[in-house]
């Protein structure tokens, strides 16, 4: 039987031990390849458009073009490529430009490696990956932000979520959790082509397009808990 393609990633960040840290544990699943490292984000591009990787694990801060130019960038020449964001306590501002910016997972530097793998993963099969803690993180950053709107949007997040069919507020709420369309497949007993098409309609049913911003919707409704 042939062996499925590894995922290549590219790795992006300012720090030597951050990046030896995280290639370590990517190199703990066989399926998954550290084809090109960089030191900043212009490096991060121009390795993008020589290997051509999967997925590109982005530190959100970094010198010369940080996380979210090198997104902006890889977005106009490398569209193929789906970016994951490396974000640590402190940088809410950071992942909210990052989450309009397109990106496809946000990891918190200090989560499991177990999250990591899965964030990777999920982006490479064509899913988006928000770390629990970062959702919950970018919703109580909106409400101290604009604590006047904040009542609001969670009014109009849950008036939304309740427009949509039981089981589409079930897969939301998988999605909230940061799980990929296979996981939440095998947790609803379902193939994955269905879910993929609630989820489709999800998007749809909410005016957004992509699963990200859903996540932050499943937060923000009440459908996920706040991690503890």
């Amino acid at each position: 039987m042939t062996r499925p393609a590894a995922v290549r990633v590219l790795l992006a960040d300012d720090e030597p031990l951050a990046r030896t840290g995280v290639r370590a544990i990517l190199a703990t699943d066989p399926g998954i390849e550290v084809v090109a490292e960089a030191a900043d984000g212009h490096e991060a591009v121009e390795l993008a458009r020589r290997h051509r990787p999967d997925v590109a694990v982005l530190d959100i801060r970094m010198p010369k073009a940080d996380g979210i130019e090198a997104l902006a960038a890889l977005r106009r020449s490398v569209p193929g490529v789906r970016a994951v964001m490396l974000t640590t306590f402190g940088e809410d501002d950071y992942i909210l430009r990052a989450l309009s910016g397109g990106a496809a997972g946000f990891l918190v530097k200090a989560g499991e490696p177990e999250e990591l793998l899965a964030g990777v993963r999920a982006v490479a099969e064509g899913a988006a990956y928000l770390s629990p803690k970062v959702a919950a993180r970018v919703v109580a950053h909106l409400a101290v932000s604009d604590a006047g709107a904040a009542a609001g949007r969670r009014a109009t997040a849950r008036a939304r979520v309740g427009e949509l069919t039981p089981r589409e507020r079930e897969v939301l709420a998988h999605l909230g959790a940061g799980r990929s369309n296979a996981q939440i497949a095998r947790r609803l007993r379902v193939v994955e082509g269905t879910v993929k098409a609630h989820v489709s309609s999800i998007l749809a049913g909410l005016g957004i397009d992509n699963r990200a911003a859903a996540a932050v919707v499943a937060h923000e409704s009440g459908l996920v808990e706040p991690p503890r």
